[in-house]
């Protein structure tokens, strides 16, 4: 993901009520139409139950820049 990617996610969980778990994520971003290359981000993290914005934004599994496809867990 790149730091576009985590701005745009981020923005998709304003207003959410945190603590949440993946589908409660998920079914907000849903209902506030974000984009499909958001709920794909979403979709990707970890079932779990989330204890900020940041903490999801986090979870996500960051797609290295340049033409090598992949993801690539943060540290």
């Amino acid at each position: 993901m790149t730091r576009r990617d985590d701005m745009r996610v981020a923005k998709a969980l304003q207003g959410l009520e945190f603590p949440a778990d993946r589908d409660q994520i998920l079914d907000f971003a849903t209902d506030r139409e974000a984009d499909a290359e958001t709920l794909s981000a979403l979709r990707s993290i970890p079932s779990a139950r989330y204890a900020s914005k940041d903490e999801v934004v986090h979870a996500v599994p960051q797609e290295p820049e340049g033409d090598a496809p992949g993801g690539t867990a943060r540290g």
